[in-house]
């Protein structure tokens, strides 16, 4: 009887640890939310069409959710080679205890991932290709051998076509690629409007609900909000820069910058504030054209309020970032 019970609880045991497991995957759709920004920024620096990218990510760690993926932050299945001289993890590949490259975030392996394309000489005839091209990279990566897979190229191709992730590698990637997910998801621009789900109309920051806010999905116990197409979560009680950024893959120094906080400072968001987990756009992509400044605002303020970037607010404004605004100023949005 006892070994009855004790295998039944085995049994319990293993299926819960599965059902935990399936709902702490990401998914192929949350992982390009994530780092599509880091391609679209490696494509404008390197040459290297983003959706290329994402979908290497995409196939060599299976969405950020392989074994090497999560033990190492390895997202590009990057191999030791001869001068590495990082951290290394062991890990089954082609060959038993292969060596592979270990990173201390995924953002770092995403850039070492784009010097290793572009400091490799076997890669250098792909950058004759356009960045729009990805069809050509596909097929010049596996003839470069980055894969031993046959159908590397294929694959890499129907990740691409099927997601639609060429649209990222267009100018102005990042809105047309959020576009056709609101397109696909029925989060038409009236809907995105006039929604208001789940948590306060307004944040400590001021966010507008009617602007372009709308609840897209719950990822790691927070609600993802969407403000002029830049996702977004409100801090909650005890929240720290650290931990949101841990649950959304990203650095605390990058979460930090995303919103414009000086990298000099400590302090922490407090409860109801926006922390936006993406790069905010340069411009307002709503209907207004300029907002008309309140007692108490600033131009970073604002800037929270409409997710766009600091500098290019204050640019457009012809002012300092730190410059004293006037109740009743009018500053361009757009």
């Amino acid at each position: 009887m006892n070994r009855k019970i004790i295998f039944l609880l085995c049994l319990i045991s293993v299926a819960c640890i599965t059902c935990l497991q399936a709902q702490t995957r990401q998914t192929r759709e949350e992982y390009i939310a994530r780092y599509k920004h880091i391609a679209i920024d490696h494509m404008e620096r390197y040459g290297i069409p983003a959706s290329i990218t994402m979908a290497q990510g995409i196939l060599e760690s299976d969405s950020g959710n392989s074994n090497l993926a999560k033990s190492s932050n390895n997202h590009f299945g990057i191999k030791c080679k001869t001068g590495w001289d990082g951290r290394k993890v062991y890990h089954d590949d082609d060959e038993k205890g292969e060596c592979f490259r270990a990173y201390d975030s995924v953002e770092e392996s995403y850039r070492d991932h784009a010097d290793f394309l572009d400091q490799s000489p076997r890669y250098d005839s792909l950058f004759a290709y356009s960045s729009t091209d990805y069809r050509s990279w596909a097929r010049g990566l596996k003839a470069a051998g980055y894969a031993t897979a046959p159908d590397y190229a294929q694959r890499l191709t129907k990740i691409i076509e099927d997601n639609q992730l060429y649209l990222l590698d267009k100018e102005g990637g990042a809105e047309l690629y959020t576009e056709h997910i609101k397109a696909e998801q029925g989060l038409n621009e009236s809907f995105a409007e006039n929604s208001s789900v789940g948590m306060p109309t307004t944040s400590s920051g001021g966010i507008n609900p009617d602007d372009y806010r709308v609840a897209e999905r719950t990822y790691g116990g927070y609600s993802v909000y969407a403000n002029n197409r830049t996702h977004y979560v409100v801090a909650r009680e005890g929240d720290t820069f650290s931990r949101i950024a841990s649950t959304f893959g990203l650095t605390e120094k990058t979460l930090r910058k995303y919103n414009e906080i000086d990298p000099r400072t400590t302090f922490d968001p407090i409860q109801g504030e926006p922390i936006y987990i993406e790069r905010k756009q340069a411009k307002w992509l709503g209907n207004i054209h300029r907002h008309r400044v309140k007692e108490g605002e600033t131009l970073l303020s604002i800037s929270q309020d409409y997710a766009i970037r600091l500098k290019k607010l204050a640019k457009m404004n012809r002012k300092k970032s730190s410059d004293t605004l006037l109740v009743g100023e009018e500053i361009r949005l757009k």
